[in-house]
């Protein structure tokens, strides 16, 4: 029986099947303490939206989490400072800018990878696309060199690894510590460039701007580039393959989404809502906080379950199931602030690259679709791994090759 399963994240049976823990979470444990990572999970919709959303709920924690591999980030910021440094990058990943400058990129980075492989009937899409895609794109618009894709894919995993190292794996924290050096030395010289000749890319964006009279530092900008590859890359990296992986599995919802396009969106959405890329995120309590009896201690680690928030029966119609036309998830606003769906985190701290990941996944997608016929798994249906993070490693299709 379900309500047997030890309610363990890091237990095998986490690992193997992650939603039927999450339930047992849900229904019997809403709050809990987790010894192993120290800290306070939370699984059901209306608390994790609560620890989203209430200001008592800090993102303090990524000064332990995220600062020693990044640096300081706009992500443990809160307040004026939060607000200048999110009002400055936003123009980026939204709107006209977006559109002018970056799309094209984006185009190209899918057309690039795709002509790899378009002939040929097969391909591993996650080694030959979904990894490699978003890195690239993220190079490309901060006017790095092109020769450097592999360089910053290396780096990426690096950081992925340090920062979901829920076990505190020292070689992998070594390892983290390394990169953040390396990526350091890399991006001091380019730094200092930019500023005296800046260009139309997004780190000469950075380079410039003033926030309340003053410029960003050097470090700063190379804290904003370390979380770029992460946040811009693991979003699009893995929810494409789970979108994709989803897809062939319903061959009814991709026949749909081939047939009109506008779909894409409501297969991303439910993708983050299903199978989120991202399984937890952190908080910390300012002070003592109350939920459902139990008191979270000021100060503490609060772990956001929102792949089980996101199959909490109570918010979704049978949650389990991916339905790209289900009619309780809000596909106009799930890209924005006001999602009813965690894939995103909610309020302040929204994902910043929300607008960047839905304009990649829609584009990579219609590209895909137009190259590919006849999608379908080359054996058995991957299997997603990760506990941090959840996706396939490999996804070998067999295809019927259309067009150029």
């Amino acid at each position: 029986m379900v309500a047997a399963i030890e309610p363990d994240i890091l237990s095998p049976t986490f690992l193997e099947d992650p939603n039927a823990v999450l339930e047992v979470l849900r229904e019997e444990y809403p709050v809990v303490y987790h010894e192993a990572t120290e800290a306070w999970l939370l699984s059901r919709y209306d608390d994790v939206e609560r620890a989203f959303k209430d200001k008592a709920f800090t993102s303090k924690n990524y000064e332990w989490q995220l600062e020693p591999v990044h640096g300081r980030t706009i992500l443990q910021m809160e307040g004026r400072d939060h607000s200048a440094h999110r009002n400055l990058i936003a123009p980026a990943f939204r709107g006209s800018e977006l559109t002018a400058k970056f799309v094209p990129v984006i185009a190209a980075n899918a057309r690039d990878l795709i002509d790899g492989f378009r002939h040929d009937g097969k391909v591993d899409l996650v080694d030959q696309f979904s990894i490699r895609f978003p890195i690239n794109v993220i190079v490309d618009m901060l006017g790095l060199d092109k020769s450097d894709h592999e360089r910053f894919q290396k780096w990426y995993h690096s950081i992925m690894m340090f920062l979901s190292n829920l076990t505190g794996d020292e070689e992998v924290m070594a390892q983290g510590l390394q990169t953040k050096e390396e990526l350091e030395a890399y991006m001091m010289p380019i730094i200092a460039k930019r500023r005296a000749n800046p260009g139309d890319d997004l780190l000469s964006t950075l380079c410039t701007a003033i926030i309340d009279g003053e410029q960003m530092t050097d470090l700063e900008i190379k804290a904003f580039v370390s979380l770029l590859l992460v946040a811009g890359g693991e979003t699009t990296d893995k929810a494409m393959a789970n979108m994709m992986m989803n897809l062939i599995a319903n061959p009814d919802q991709l026949q749909a989404v081939r047939d009109d396009r506008s779909l894409i969106d409501n297969a991303f959405a439910e993708t983050l809502r299903h199978s989120p890329p991202v399984q937890m995120i952190m908080r910390q309590p300012e002070t003592d906080v109350e939920m459902h009896g139990v008191t979270i201690p000021a100060g503490s680690t609060v772990t956001c379950l929102i792949a089980g928030a996101n199959r909490d029966p109570r918010r979704y119609a049978d949650p389990d199931t991916f339905d790209i036309f289900r009619e309780d998830l809000d596909v106009s606003k799930a890209f924005s602030g006001a999602a009813n769906h965690t894939g995103f985190c909610l309020g302040r701290h929204f994902c910043i690259g929300a607008m960047l990941a839905k304009t990649e996944v829609d584009i990579a997608t219609n590209q895909l679709l137009d190259a590919m016929d006849d999608v379908e798994f080359d054996g058995m249906p991957p299997t997603p791994e990760g506990v941090f993070t959840r996706a396939p490693k490999t996804m070998p299709l067999t295809f019927t090759p259309t067009g150029g």
